[in-house]
């Protein structure tokens, strides 16, 4: 059933569009950067929703240019908002910027499902979202969401539990509309935990690699496969991670310093290639979740430019467990309420300073905190919030009172420092 629609923000190559298309959506809007991932996108919306003028659909362009799309347009046309927005501001492999990152679009996707209003939100983002540094990052979109009119609820889920074969960890945001909260549940996990050589052993062994090393590598990496690591243009090649990741690797008896063009054949030498076979574009892709006939997808471009659309994309098997969950919602299908979404507060320090009618000392704080915190910890705990958030600082006598203030985020405003950053980003492309 495709009885739903869907605009997409950030859509990369087409993973969560994947995963949304198998859950019941058809897409009315997709928008994405990188031109290579946008040509893989438009290639294949092209066959899964053949009656449909795709390039009226795909959009190349900074997602937050009003000249690429504008919110309020798709107003009533779509149900659900949904993307990957960048994940560099929240990654433990960058510097955990946040709102400091001219990259970061979260707060400002939270302000496009203003605009636009549809019936449901879903943003999906690294695991690093998920650590204290952005508590209160995480409780600010909440709010924010609760004062559109939406329940926003955060989950951790892991792909290994959807039936892909490896790791990857993944932060994932769901708003709903008050009329559908009741219904919504999230994602049953799969019964079958797959494996690499699960996975792959058809593909590894289909140019007659030799059986004794076939055996050797299916025993090998029988195992989960570590997060696929897609890197960027300014870092990160066409292998499998940075040096922990080959690590894993390695004990799997796969060489993750580079990607091979074909699987390995009868005249591979052990002794040229002690680290293992390594594994091309196409072996990654199933690892990343693109396996059997309904994950049929074809990358465009040179081997770098498809091996990070694949090692950058939301696995489909995932977009596809949460995209029926929301479809289930929306449809107010089963019982209300049969498995609650959790609700809980992030950041308690961020809650009191949000509420508090004025200025507040640490003391107070920890007060009403009671003995859950020491007043270091709430000290450490404000100077982090300063990060994504002003903090007006004043003495009261020999003390120091704390009052929250802006989001630092970018939301779209005029003055915002993203503007230039981009700018000078677009001047680079033009010259090179």
């Amino acid at each position: 059933m495709t009885d739903l629609s869907v605009v997409e923000i950030c859509a990369g190559a087409g993973g969560q569009s994947l995963g949304l298309h198998l859950a019941g959506f058809r897409h009315h809007l997709a928008v994405e950067l990188d031109s290579s991932a946008a040509k893989t996108l438009s290639a294949n919306l092209e066959r899964i929703q053949p009656d449909d003028d795709v390039s009226q659909i795909v959009k190349v362009g900074d997602v937050a240019d009003e000249e690429v799309w504008k919110p309020e347009k798709y107003r009533g046309k779509a149900q659900l908002l949904a993307g990957g927005v960048p994940c560099p501001p929240f990654s433990v492999a960058g510097k955990q910027l946040g709102s400091a990152d001219e990259r970061d679009l979260f707060a400002w996707a939270v302000e496009a499902a203003g605009r636009m209003e549809p019936e449901a939100v879903l943003l999906e983002n690294v695991r690093g979202l998920n650590d204290a540094r952005f508590a209160g990052y995480r409780q600010a979109v909440v709010d924010r969401f609760a004062a559109l009119g939406y329940t926003a609820f955060w989950e951790l889920l892991e792909a290994r539990d959807f039936g892909v074969a490896q790791l990857r960890p993944r932060m994932i945001l769901v708003a709903l509309r008050p009329d559908y909260v009741d219904y919504f549940a999230w994602p049953q996990k799969a019964a079958v935990t797959n494996t690499v050589s699960g996975v792959l052993g058809d593909m590894i062994a289909a140019k007659g690699w030799r059986d004794d090393y076939l055996q050797r590598w299916m025993t090998a990496a029988n195992k989960i496969a570590p997060t696929i690591v897609g890197g960027s243009k300014k870092h990160g090649g066409a292998d499998l991670g940075p040096t922990r990741a080959k690590r894993a690797w390695a004990e799997l008896w796969t060489d993750g310093h580079g990607l091979a063009n074909d699987a390995p054949g009868p005249d591979w030498d052990i002794d040229k290639h002690p680290r293992g076979p390594k594994l091309t574009v196409e072996m990654v892709a199933r690892i990343q979740g693109w396996h059997g006939d309904e994950y049929e997808w074809e990358f465009k471009g040179l081997k770098t430019s498809r091996y990070r659309q694949v090692g950058n994309a939301f696995p489909p098997p995932v977009a596809r467990a949460v995209g029926e969950s929301i479809a289930r919602a929306l449809r107010k299908e089963g019982s209300p309420a049969e498995i609650p979404a959790p609700r809980k507060v992030h950041d308690e320090v961020y809650r009191l300073l949000r509420d508090s009618d004025g200025p507040l000392t640490v003391d107070r704080i920890h007060g009403l905190l009671g003995s859950s915190m020491t007043t270091e910890e709430i000290k450490k705990r404000i100077d982090v919030l300063s990060h994504d958030f002003s903090i007006e600082v004043k003495k009261r006598g020999q003390r120091e009172t704390y009052q929250l203030g802006e989001w630092k985020a970018f939301r779209g405003q005029e003055d915002h420092d993203r503007h230039a950053a981009f700018a000078q980003a677009r001047t680079r492309a033009k010259v090179s």
